[in-house]
């Protein structure tokens, strides 16, 4: 995302007043426009939707303008969806209400308990949707399942991994992730590497819209009927720095070790971080959408 990031900036170069224009050449600086975006995420975190802002003093740039500049530069792998003019107050960030994330981890039968989820239809209409087998630029195929499948038995386990639970159910990490919906999560337990502001004082919280997990099959070069996959989708107004992937991993360890359904929020009280897991490997990541609009629960891929 960060070079999507770069790409849209050298994009907007073109677009920019005179005065930034002379300022940048002063300061032997490349012609590039200043973009806002919605939220930074992790590297190696793909996405299928971001928003961004740019401001220009002149007149004459019109919002198709700045759309065929963008998708000229790295067609097949950055696409504008829409472009419109907005206030000066709008900001991609601070303006947005909720971030819709889905986390995709692989299967195989050594790792899963088979039960029968609900919702796993519902995901793979999704998946199998032709608009986003379009957006999704290689994003499944790119990811290292063999990172994210070492999750279980994190590195730091030392010798007692061996001993450690490597089977779960989906559906368990389903009911541990539903028990947090509706309610303000501390960054303090589920982050990583913020500020030390962050860590003292009262904490900072989010609030949890939509927490599930489901079974899903994706299409996938190495395997002919696609691959059997779990699907997390978590939606909240923010998350910081490495959250999802913590609750991602930190809900698959709990299902595996058989913990109660409240295991997640019981973590919440917890004084030390290592209480949660290591954050997932960014690679099964995809910021699905930001929202300005009220969350509408209509608008998740999994009920």
């Amino acid at each position: 995302m960060a070079e999507a990031a770069r790409i849209v900036e050298r994009s907007l170069g073109r677009f920019v007043d005179e005065k930034k224009a002379q300022l940048l050449k002063e300061k032997s600086k490349p012609l590039e426009g200043c973009a806002v975006v919605a939220g930074r995420t992790d590297k190696g975190v793909s996405a299928i939707r971001q928003v961004c802002s740019f401001y220009t003093w002149r007149k004459d740039v019109k919002p198709w303008d700045i759309e065929d500049a963008i998708n000229s530069v790295a067609p097949g792998k950055l696409r504008v969806v829409s472009v419109s003019e907005v206030s000066r107050v709008f900001h991609p960030n601070f303006s947005a209400k909720w971030r819709h994330y889905l986390y995709i981890f692989p299967l195989s039968n050594q790792e899963i308990e088979k039960q029968s989820c609900e919702n796993k239809k519902e995901v793979e209409n999704f998946i199998s949707d032709g608009n986003y087998n379009e957006q999704r630029n290689g994003y499944l195929e790119n990811i290292r399942w063999e990172n994210v499948e070492n999750l279980i038995i994190s590195d730091n386990m030392g010798l007692e991994a061996a001993n450690k639970p490597t089977r779960f159910s989906v559906c368990r990490v389903n009911q541990l992730l539903q028990q947090l919906e509706r309610k303000l999560l501390s960054y303090k337990m589920f982050a990583r590497d913020t500020k030390a502001s962050r860590n003292i004082g009262p904490p900072t919280e989010c609030f949890m819209y939509h927490a599930r997990a489901a079974e899903a099959r994706i299409p996938c070069s190495d395997h002919g009927e696609g691959r059997e996959v779990m699907c997390v989708e978590l939606v909240a107004n923010r998350f910081l720095r490495k959250m999802v992937r913590v609750l991602v991993a930190t809900s698959i360890r709990e299902a595996a070790a058989g913990a109660e359904e409240d295991a997640l929020l019981k973590l919440m009280g917890a004084t030390c971080r290592r209480a949660t897991a290591p954050p997932a490997p960014p690679d099964g990541l995809c910021l699905v959408d930001v929202g300005y609009t009220e969350f509408d629960p209509q608008n998740c891929l999994l009920s």
